[in-house]
């Protein structure tokens, strides 16, 4: 049975249940197999092995936050090197996903979908059960898959706080 939290988050003030236990720093960051470009299956601890790994997790990035957390996130990732990798996902496909990198000229991110099962949205705890979305998170995962940042904005329709991931970052 799947842990629910509640008084978590909102979406525009209306308060939502998380599903899924609380993914908090120290902790292991649970494997999961996402939808990566032309539909192929991808684990991104897998695909980020020996790297320092940042998730930007957001509900959908054809609304204008999501949109402005990728592009912030992207110009961020610039300074981070290839020891780094990046992955925005969320319950988009990925020929959505793909229209979105081209218009907004996004080359640097992996972008990737769990719009099947959700595994990681609810292995993660950040699963909008009301929406069936992903909440607004950011983690950040070293080189052993452990969380070492862990920020769900308390407000879906907010933005993260930015400069604390990219400090988490370079710091892991």
């Amino acid at each position: 049975m799947s842990v629910e939290r509640s008084g978590v988050v909102t979406f525009k003030g209306n308060p939502m249940t998380l599903v899924g236990p609380e993914l908090t720093v120290g902790a292991k960051a649970p494997g999961a197999t996402l939808i990566g470009a032309g539909l192929a299956a991808v684990n991104p601890l897998e695909a980020g092995a020996g790297k320092t790994k940042l998730f930007v997790l957001v509900p959908s990035v054809d609304t204008g936050v999501c949109s402005i957390e990728g592009k912030k996130f992207s110009d961020a990732s610039q300074a981070f090197g290839d020891d780094v990798a990046v992955f925005l996902v969320s319950a988009d496909l990925p020929f959505a996903q793909g229209r979105w990198c081209q218009a907004e000229d996004v080359k640097n991110l992996i972008m990737l979908s769990d719009y099947r099962e959700m595994a990681l949205a609810k292995s993660w705890g950040v699963y909008l059960k009301e929406l069936g979305l992903y909440a607004r998170a950011v983690f950040v995962v070293d080189k052993n898959d452990t969380v070492t940042y862990a920020e769900i904005v308390p407000e879906v329709a907010s933005e993260p706080d930015y400069a604390a991931a990219v400090a988490a970052v370079n710091a892991a």
